[in-house]
């Protein structure tokens, strides 16, 4: 399993997958928002995701886990 985090302070402005998808290296998991900038978070890795730990409009910090990956 592999914790995918938020690179950036902001807010989670689109999740753009789903629990149970298929994902591949650098695919993008979800669009971050700070100060008017969109930051795409990507995925490291292939795998499916396991769990989405956030929603959109919810605010994050640096570090807070967003995705769960199954490898």
């Amino acid at each position: 399993m592999i914790e995918v985090a938020a690179h950036i302070t902001g807010t989670v402005w689109k999740i753009q997958c789903s629990v149970g998808q298929p994902i591949a290296e650098g695919e993008v998991l979800i669009i971050l928002e700070s100060m008017k900038m969109e930051m795409p978070l990507e995925s490291p890795e292939a795998g499916v995701i396991g769990e989405i730990r956030c929603r959109e409009s919810q605010p994050v910090n640096e570090g807070d886990v967003l995705i769960v990956l199954k490898t």
